[in-house]
């Protein structure tokens, strides 16, 4: 089931807005903490929280993340945002595997954009990590490469707004950096984000190795670890037809939400509420999001429990746009 969350269409759909608002409802609740491992962090009883480790995509650093660690921090979860090295996916997965296992107790491991392809080689074998929740990201399977992967669906923009940099290692070893041209990088990046804020971010960005894109994976702990997906509707550099995909190829638990690439920036209150939803189903056992199999819309989740009283409505719309700001 995909849940599409948007202003527009709480503005203009009662109805759909209804279903929307009532899965957003759900998906803000309390979360359970997850027992069986130590932490720095107890909830109600004593009972560890899980560690959240956010782990970012190319051309981007650990600050993307930032308005989701706010608020993961205020309800009480241990977070770490790693820095990821870009440097190719064997390496990468290889270092942020290390820094999963520094972390005590049960782990909630997330990844944007290339970083989804590296949390899913990081995390095989690794049977603290209890979910994993992918943001407009890559999903790859056992053997398949990131290039070939986005070749599959049209939508992306990303190819042509690349520009490469040749760079020397120490040891005397070459190879190419890719960057996202600045005149490009607010359209194909960031779109939804001030035009400011892009070019600050592109000034900043850091580039990833061209090896990345051309490694084959070599582990896809998706297929054993529980998942969820953010499918950002208007991303430029990820088609989202691919993310949807991804997202059913693996069974995910799904919502899709009208964001450019970088939804933990634009919309950090969703996507703090889908790695809630992870943490929360992981420790009872009962999603609130169905696995995907089939596309339904807003309107198909109104049934019992959505009939909620309208001043309640009114505040979870509020609240959540107020969250995403």
């Amino acid at each position: 089931m995909t849940l599409r969350l948007s202003r527009e269409l709480i503005r203009s759909r009662p109805v759909a807005a209804l279903a929307s608002v009532c899965s957003v409802a759900a998906l803000a609740a309390p979360a359970p903490a997850i027992a069986g491992g130590a932490s720095t962090s107890s909830g109600k009883g004593g009972i560890a929280k899980p560690t959240v480790v956010l782990v970012h995509g190319a051309f981007a650093d650990a600050s993307g993340w930032d308005g989701v660690v706010e608020r993961l921090q205020r309800d009480g979860y241990p977070v770490i945002a790693p820095a990821n090295p870009l440097r190719g996916l064997a390496s990468d997965s290889a270092y942020i595997a290390s820094v999963l296992k520094s972390v005590k107790g049960p782990v909630i491991l997330a990844g944007h954009s290339y970083g989804g392809a590296v949390i899913g080689e990081a995390a095989a074998g690794n049977r603290d990590v209890k979910a994993l929740v992918y943001i407009s990201a890559f999903m790859p399977d056992k053997g398949e490469t990131l290039g070939a992967l986005g070749a599959k669906f049209r939508g992306s923009e990303l190819g042509p707004a690349l520009r490469q940099v040749p760079f020397q290692d120490g040891d005397g070893t070459t190879g190419t950096d890719l960057y996202i041209k600045p005149d490009k990088f607010h359209q194909v990046f960031a779109a939804d984000l001030a035009a400011s804020t892009a070019a600050q971010m592109s000034a900043t960005q850091r580039p990833i190795s061209a090896t990345a894109f051309t490694e084959k994976a070599r582990g896809a702990a998706w297929k054993s670890i529980p998942s969820w997906f953010l499918v950002a509707t208007e991303d430029r550099a990820i088609a989202p037809d691919l993310e949807r995909f991804e997202a059913k190829r693996s069974g995910s638990h799904t919502i899709e939400v009208n964001s450019s690439h970088v939804a933990m920036i634009s919309h950090p209150g969703t996507v703090t509420s889908l790695i809630l939803d992870a943490i929360r189903t992981e420790a009872s056992g009962t999603p609130s999001l169905a696995t995907t199999g089939s596309t339904t819309s807003a309107t198909g989740l109104i049934g019992v429990g959505a009939i909620v009283a309208g001043v309640g409505l009114i505040v979870a719309v509020r609240r959540h746009q107020a969250r995403d700001r």
